[in-house]
C-alpha cells in the first residue's frame, strides 16, 4: 500500500497546479456561459442565432483545416529527409526545425507584417517575378502564412520521431519481393508513418483553432476567427457570459475531433497491421 501513497503524494503538487491553472478556470468559464447575465441558455442562442458567429467559427476551423494540410504537405518531404539524410545532414535540419522555438512569437508576428506588406519585400521580389503585387496582409492569406510559419514544427518533430523508428527492412523487403521503390514508400512506409501524420495534425490543428497574436496582427476584423471574437466579447463589451459560451463551442468541437481522431486511428493501425502483416 506504500507505493500507491508515495506515487499520490508525488502527483499531488501536478494535480494542484492541472486544477488550479486548467480545471477551475474552465468551469468558471462554462459557469458564466450560462448564468451571465442570467441563469439560461441565451448565450449558446446567441452564438448559433447569429449569422456571423457561425461565420467565424467555420472560418476558424477552415483556416484550422487549411494551416494543418500545408504544414503537413511541407513538413512531410522535410521530415522524410531528416531520416534519409547522414549525421551532419540530419543535425542541420533539426537546427532548422528548431530556430523558430527560439524566436518570440510576437516578434516572429511583427517580421510578417514588414514582409507581407503592400510595399514589403515578398511583393517586391514578386514584382521582379512579375506575379505581384498582391495584397497579402490583411487577408487570410496572410494569417495562413504566419500561422504555417509558426506551427510547421509542431509537424516535423511528430513526424520524424515516428519515421526514426521506423524499420527500413521492411522497405528492402517489399522491393526485393518486386515492388518499386515508390510502391514500396506508399503501401510500407507511408502506412508506418500514419501515427507521426496524425500525432502532428492534431497538435497543429488544435493550436491553429485558439490563435489570436497571429491572425489579430496579419488579418482583418472583418476576417477574424473565434479568438479575437472572444477577447472583443470578454476585454471589449465585458460580456463574459457570451465569450464563456463561444469558447464552450469551440471546446465542444475540438474534443468532437478528438473523439473522431481517436477512431480514425484504431482503424488505421488495424488497417496498417494487416497490410504489413500481408507483405
Amino acid at each position: 500500500m506504500r507505493t500507491p501513497i508515495r506515487t499520490l503524494a508525488l502527483l499531488l503538487p501536478a494535480l494542484a497546479v492541472l486544477i488550479g491553472v486548467f480545471a477551475y478556470p474552465l468551469a468558471q468559464s462554462l459557469w458564466l456561459s450560462v448564468s451571465d447575465p442570467s441563469l439560461d441558455l441565451s448565450n449558446y442562442v446567441w452564438v448559433f442565432g447569429s449569422e456571423s458567429n457561425v461565420t467565424i467559427i467555420l472560418r476558424t476551423f477552415g483556416i484550422a483545416f487549411l494551416t494543418t494540410v500545408i504544414c503537413l504537405a511541407l513538413a512531410y518531404p522535410y521530415a522524410y529527409l531528416m531520416v534519409v539524410a547522414g549525421p551532419r545532414g540530419r543535425a542541420a535540419l533539426i537546427v532548422i526545425a528548431l530556430i523558430p522555438f527560439w524566436t518570440s512569437l510576437m516578434i516572429r508576428s511583427f517580421a510578417w507584417v514588414i514582409l507581407l506588406q503592400d510595399n514589403g519585400l515578398v511583393n517586391q521580389f514578386l514584382g521582379v517575378l512579375g506575379l505581384g503585387p498582391f495584397e497579402l496582409i490583411r487577408t487570410p492569406t496572410g494569417v495562413l502564412i504566419g500561422m504555417v510559419q509558426v506551427l510547421l514544427p509542431f509537424m516535423v518533430l511528430p513526424l520524424y520521431a515516428v519515421m526514426s523508428g521506423i524499420d527500413s527492412r521492411l522497405s528492402d523487403a517489399a522491393r526485393s519481393l518486386g515492388a518499386r521503390p515508390i510502391t514500396a514508400f506508399f503501401t510500407v512506409f507511408v502506412p508506418l508513418s500514419l501515427p507521426g501524420v496524425l500525432a502532428g495534425a492534431l497538435m497543429v490543428f488544435i493550436q491553429s483553432l485558439g490563435f489570436y497574436i497571429t491572425p489579430a496582427l496579419l488579418g482583418s476584423p472583418s476576417e477574424s476567427m473565434i479568438s479575437q471574437s472572444i477577447f472583443a466579447q470578454v476585454s471589449g463589451l465585458l460580456a463574459w457570459g457570451r465569450g464563456g459560451a463561444l469558447g464552450a463551442v469551440l471546446l465542444l468541437l475540438t474534443l468532437l475531433l478528438l473523439g473522431v481522431l481517436a477512431l480514425i486511428t484504431r482503424a488505421s493501425k488495424r488497417t496498417t497491421g494487416k497490410d504489413v502483416l500481408s507483405l
